[in-house]
């Protein structure tokens, strides 16, 4: 019950996004689960207890449960889980936005799709987010609270995240920051810079600066907190505007526009 209620929230996090209602459907396993199932046996009939072992690590004390739900993952890369929202259309291609951790799910549906008949599913790599303290990890929200910024958090919650926990590549002294500048490639900071400013011609400008010493570290997490201060204010304004109801209306069954 607490993961499908978190599923909600995420559906909501999702949606505020900007996501197009005619062109998106949102689905969680166990609401979709039996326009899934007929896929989902063929490709558990396709794929021996062998095979799933070597891919997966699975020992004889594992729960079933692991051993079945390679399947489950694999079932919404076919167009056949979706007759409704994609009008019967069996020849879309799929692609999949994932982390390296997802990798071995989608290289046993590589493998099975064409005997089953399907197209094989593309997919992107993203990057693992760094949590605060540096490279090492990705940033979670299941572990210590101050290793990541929730889309929750205040703009004081912000501000004392990135100032108190942001692991640093500068000096450890305002005259050595000056003289050595700071190592650019270890600093969350920078780093983080990386992925939310728009700008590239800024970014660029911190990190020279940063490195040269002509900005401390203190300069660079302020131009942080206020990217992240905005963007996060921002996603929850959206956020604040999706009811339960809109959240339905995504997650009904429906043929889409495309």
């Amino acid at each position: 019950d607490e993961c499908h209620r978190l599923a909600f929230d995420n559906i909501k996090d999702i949606i505020a996004c900007g996501f197009d209602m005619k062109k998106t459907f949102i689905f969680t396993d166990l609401d979709y689960i039996q326009h899934m199932y007929p896929t989902i046996i063929r490709i558990q009939k396709a794929i021996t207890y062998n095979q799933a072992r070597a891919i997966f690590g699975f020992t004889m004390s594992d729960n079933i449960g692991k051993s079945s739900f390679p399947a489950v993952q694999a079932c919404p890369s076919f167009p056949c889980t979706f007759k409704i929202p994609f009008k019967g259309a069996l020849n879309m291609p799929c692609l999949i936005p994932c982390a390296i951790d997802q990798d071995a799910y989608f290289r046993m549906t590589r493998d099975v799709a064409p005997r089953l008949g399907f197209l094989k599913p593309s997919l992107v790599h993203c990057k693992f987010f760094p949590p605060l303290q540096g490279r090492g990890g990705k940033m979670s929200g299941s572990g210590a609270a101050n290793t990541a910024v929730y889309l929750t958090d205040t703009p004081k919650q912000i501000k004392d995240k990135i100032n108190k926990h942001a692991f640093s590549g500068g000096q450890e002294t305002l005259e050595l920051q000056r003289k050595l500048g700071a190592d650019v490639s270890v600093d969350v900071s920078c780093e983080w810079l990386s992925f939310f400013l728009e700008s590239d011609e800024r970014l660029e400008e911190i990190l020279t600066n940063y490195a040269s010493g002509a900005m401390l570290t203190g300069e660079v997490k302020k131009e942080l907190i206020g990217l992240l201060t905005e963007m996060v204010k921002e996603h929850q304004d959206r956020r604040a505007l999706v009811t339960d109801e809109v959240v339905s209306q995504f997650m009904e069954v429906r043929p889409l526009d495309f």
